[in-house]
């Protein structure tokens, strides 16, 4: 492929760093407006609509170079280096302010496709020529971002073929985009189904009728305080769980008798997991003679030290035979986490949207001790006393295969997830410098 080096200040119509911070003040910051980009917003091959600050239009126009449009480019100069997303043209939003860490590119879009641009910055080469000019002086940052990076040369194709390779490498990221969107409302109906059932007391009566809606019968419940359904027993946490399994860090290089190769799950994949779809757990060895630590079908890993201010201990996984599936090798927790099982696995799901409810809720702040300044969930004595009414085993049941469905559909997605992302990654490069031609 025919490739004409052209100095990026060519091709560049307008280029511009975000705005200082004092001109960005948390104060500033509205429930609704126009958004403010962080990091995590460009972490990947374009910006991403999962914003936690806005700023009123009022505000957004007096920033005026800070402000990116659709089809320009975002780019990290401090902290996290080397991310660059675009603005995709089906954005929601009109505009959106850059942090004071990201600059913006506007490209000359009769030269430049800018999906084809972002994507070349991904590859090694890319990634090279933009870290080109990393300081490695204090924080780490692009010295004189704007300046630097107008300098750089870029290896320019033409036009259609820009438009050509773009289309391949952003179709397969659509396919995931979207199956990530199935899954999210995968999960947001078997919470509301768990919700409208198991906390309202709407499950389908003997005729298929909600339950309490239609006047089913409520008791009065001394120590919840408030009705449940009539013959709900009620029952603590602990009569659910049957034991547990501690962690295991081991080592990580085989060495001596560290043997067996694992992968270890620990508070931060348990996301990733169920939703990202990422397999970041890393790979160690353990002792053959603790294989009795691996994770089983039916299980749950449950985040035991650490967490923060704003997110408690007690981030949950979900490990069925889909999980295990997608790793190569056996999975155990680390010893940040304790791994359980329960007494019946007709509650599997049951016992898992329960927990997330309480996680969501923040009741297991109020469960958290402190040893050498890191929080521990308490997780024995708030099993013991945390008490809510046992729904009838065919309930569950009737839920558990709900909720089955749902999470075999969402690890199906996943698993495809990874495929075209390992085709994405494999293909980027040699679109990039002509290995690979798309007609």
């Amino acid at each position: 492929m025919n490739r004409t080096y052209k100095r990026m200040n060519d091709l560049i119509t307008e280029i511009s760093m975000g705005p200082f911070g004092s001109d960005i003040k948390v104060e500033y910051f509205v429930s609704r407006g126009v958004p403010v980009l962080n990091g995590s917003n460009v972490s990947g091959f374009k910006v991403t609509d999962d914003f936690q600050n806005f700023v009123t239009e009022e505000r957004a126009n007096g920033y005026r170079k800070a402000i990116a449009i659709r089809g320009d480019i975002v780019i990290t100069h401090r902290g996290t280096l080397g991310q660059i997303a675009y603005v995709p043209d089906d954005s929601q939003y009109e505009k959106y302010v850059i942090s004071q860490s990201q600059f913006k590119v506007r490209l000359d879009n009769k030269k430049v496709n800018p999906v084809y641009f972002t994507y070349y910055f991904h590859t090694k080469e890319g990634q090279q020529r933009l870290l080109s000019f990393k300081s490695h002086v204090g924080v780490p940052a692009l010295a004189q971002a704007t300046t630097n990076f107008r300098l750089l040369d870029f290896p320019l194709i033409p036009k259609p073929k820009q438009d050509a390779i773009a289309s391949v490498l952003e179709t397969l990221d659509k396919k995931i985009e979207l199956n990530n969107q199935i899954n999210t409302e995968l999960e947001a109906m078997a919470r509301t189904l768990y919700d409208y059932w198991f906390v309202q007391f709407d499950f389908p009566d003997a005729d298929g009728k909600p339950y309490k809606a239609s006047g089913g019968k409520m008791v009065y419940n001394e120590v919840l305080k408030c009705e449940i359904p009539e013959g709900w027993k009620l029952s603590t946490l602990a009569n659910w769980v049957q034991n547990d399994k501690t962690g295991d860090w081991g080592q990580e290089s085989e060495e001596g008798n560290y043997t067996l190769q694992v992968y270890c799950i620990r508070g931060t994949d348990t996301n990733d997991i169920s939703k990202k779809g990422n397999i970041g757990a890393p790979k160690r060895f353990i002792l053959p003679k603790n294989d009795h630590k691996l994770l089983s079908p039916f299980d749950f890993v449950i985040e035991i030290s650490g967490g923060s201010t704003n997110q408690s201990t007690g981030r949950i996984a979900t490990i069925t035979n889909e999980v295990l599936e997608r790793f190569d090798h056996p999975l155990i927790c680390s010893n940040f986490c304790k791994a359980i099982s329960l007494v019946d696995n007709d509650y599997f799901y049951n016992f898992e949207y329960l927990w997330l409810r309480l996680y969501d809720n923040d009741v297991l702040f109020g469960w958290e001790g402190k040893t050498s300044g890191i929080k521990n969930l308490l997780f024995d004595s708030f099993i013991s006393n945390h008490s809510l009414p046992m729904p009838p085993k065919e309930l569950a049941k009737k839920f558990f295969d709900f909720a089955d469905i749902a999470h075999k559909k969402n690890q199906s997605l996943l698993k495809e997830n990874k495929h075209l992302e390992d085709l994405r990654d494999w293909l980027l490069p040699m679109l990039m410098n002509g290995q690979v031609t798309v007609n």
